[in-house]
């Protein structure tokens, strides 16, 4: 049993479990301490021993995370029939047999419901507590870092980068219960989507319970204006753009041109967190698409049309580990930073918030290079902003 636990000797024996050798899970009652950083995963011991049915469960709950949200098309192309397909498939259904009234009364419900996903939502800790997301979690495994405490007296916007494929980082720490609470009590976090995905039958109710909300500005506004603090609003700045740098080894971060995040947390006073997940461009392998290429320009150009970006990406299956559609088994930190200090400025200039946005790069950067070596980074590696 691993009481003292060293980062490195951690990372290297949990990134053998793609080849059959798992942590064998054991609460010990007390979060280890990392100098500094508070670790969000229980004490572990690690054997030799091949664990079949954890490797299953543990398989189980990715698949029930890819049908819920890579299947979607949400971020990518998938082969398997996607639950947004099977939602929509479904209220046609109802439509066209004799349960048509069903459809009415819910598209009623949908009309009075419309504006929910940029009010807050609608989230439901039952669906959030669900265990099969400790499983998904263990997968990975995914792991939340806390570098710095947060006051839950104020609101939070947290920068989250890299976008990866599926920002199966964001879905893990800051969707499911109860990573992020455990670290950072007090604080409720809301993951910002497309608006678009809440237009969908019976798959937004679905998303709004796990703590989803629309990223419109209405809906980044609402969470932040809580008057008492205690709400901390996740972005993925990148956007779907960035998902097609999402190659393993990339550092690349489309950020320079993008201060909207900037401007909202100057008008609510909102204090900025760079948050960087180390892994989450490890877990699949896509297509080359080098910017100028025939595929890239295509991907861009649907990317423009439709709102979210195409990604051809590929993996491992359930039960081989050639090719498929389910990520690899590569461990994801998510490193939370301190935050920066930000005073309410109902009427930003273009100056402040270049600025502002200038010490949130420097900010991210140094953050960056604090954690790079603890989870396999080069030295000579850096972010590259584009």
């Amino acid at each position: 049993m691993i009481h003292d636990i060293d980062r490195g000797i951690l990372f290297r024996a949990v990134n053998k479990r793609d080849t059959g050798l798992t942590a064998k899970v054991v609460h010990l009652g007390q979060r280890p301490k990392l100098g500094n950083i508070y670790v969000n995963m229980s004490d572990c011991e690690v054997t030799g021993e091949r664990k079949e049915m954890g490797n299953r469960q543990t398989k189980f709950g990715m698949l029930s995370w890819d049908l819920a949200i890579s299947n979607l098309g949400i971020y990518g192309i998938q082969a398997t029939l996607p639950p947004t397909e099977f939602c929509c498939g479904f209220f046609v259904i109802l439509i066209l047999g004799n349960f048509w009234f069903l459809a009415v009364l819910y598209l009623l419900w949908l009309y009075l419901d419309w504006e929910t996903p940029c009010a807050g939502g609608r989230r439901s800790q039952w669906v959030r507590g669900w265990a099969v997301w400790k499983y998904f979690r263990e997968y990975f495994p995914i792991h939340l870092i806390k570098t710095s405490e947060l006051n839950p007296n104020h609101n939070y916007l947290l920068g989250f980068h890299p976008h990866g494929v599926l920002v199966a980082g964001a879905f893990g720490n800051f969707c499911t219960d109860p990573p992020f609470k455990n670290l950072f009590p007090g604080l409720t976090p809301y993951l910002h989507i497309m608006p678009i995905w809440f237009g969908c039958p019976f798959f937004r109710e679905y998303i709004m319970s796990a703590g989803m909300v629309s990223a419109s500005k209405e809906s980044v506004s609402h969470v932040l204006n809580n008057k008492g603090g205690g709400h901390a609003s996740v972005i993925v700045i990148g956007g779907a753009e960035e998902s097609l740098n999402a190659h393993p080894g990339s550092l690349t971060l489309n950020i320079l041109k993008r201060k909207g995040f900037i401007k909202m947390a100057l008008k609510h006073g909102a204090h900025l967190v760079p948050v960087f997940s180390f892994g989450e461009n490890e877990l699949f392998k896509q297509v080359a698409n080098p910017k100028g290429s025939w595929l890239r320009n295509v991907q861009e150009k649907l990317q423009k049309i439709m709102g979210f970006a195409l990604p051809l990406f590929h993996a491992r299956g359930v039960f081989q580990y050639s090719f498929g559609l389910i990520p690899y088994r590569q461990p994801i930190h998510t490193v939370v930073g301190s935050p920066i200090p930000v005073k309410q400025n109902l009427n930003p200039t273009t100056e402040d918030i270049d600025q502002l946005h200038a010490l949130y790069l420097q900010k991210l950067k140094k953050l960056f290079e604090e954690h790079k070596s603890n989870y396999g980074i080069p030295a000579h590696k850096s972010l590259i902003f584009e």
